[in-house]
């Protein structure tokens, strides 16, 4: 495990880069299939403890938010870390484990790269402006820097309920701590 804290070249207001991948439920998913008022789009993996502290959190967002969508993206070498697998992740869907709207593989880790994650997990919220998913907020989930701790604030649901409103989003980019992604190799 290498800890490692995000630093994205996206910017607030910067569009979200495209994808397309296939999902967990069998389907191919795309950026812009997601009719939510508020995008999560959270680059994640099953083995990371960082990443598995936050489900339940990523979790209860998709299910408490009728207008935010949750997007997990695993970009994870699934050959040096089998628990990350394309199968592994089905199952941690079918068990209840994850419970996102959407859990995508990023087999190639292009999309990944696209939107600069370097880290699981490794939040962007975006929100729609003039028919564009537009970034609103990247950064820590909340204030639990360790797998361990436990969160006292919860920096993304305040960042969420400002999308939803049509307001700023006033909390700063902090960046977001976890296991470095396991790029594929070439």
């Amino acid at each position: 495990m290498v800890q490692t804290e995000s630093d994205s070249a996206l910017d607030r207001g910067d569009a979200a880069p495209d994808f397309e991948l296939p999902g967990t439920d069998g389907e191919t998913h795309r950026l812009d299939e997601f009719e939510a008022d508020a995008l999560l789009v959270v680059f994640t993996c099953n083995h990371c403890p960082y990443a598995k502290a936050k489900f339940g959190l990523l979790n209860d967002l998709a299910a408490e938010y009728d207008d935010l969508a949750v997007v997990g993206i695993n970009p994870n070498d699934a050959e040096a870390y089998p628990e990350d697998s394309f199968e592994a992740m089905r199952e941690r869907v079918a068990d209840g484990t994850i419970a996102y709207d959407a859990y995508l593989r990023d087999e190639t880790a292009e999309v990944a790269a696209a939107y600069d994650a370097v880290c699981t997990p490794d939040p962007f919220l975006f929100g729609r402006e003039d028919g564009a998913w537009r970034l609103r907020y990247h950064g820590r989930l909340d204030d639990a820097l360790n797998p361990d701790d436990e969160p006292t604030e919860f920096y993304v649901r305040d960042a969420v309920d400002a999308v939803l409103a049509g307001e700023e989003v006033e909390i700063l980019d902090r960046p977001s701590r976890g296991c470095s992604i396991k790029w594929p190799e070439e």
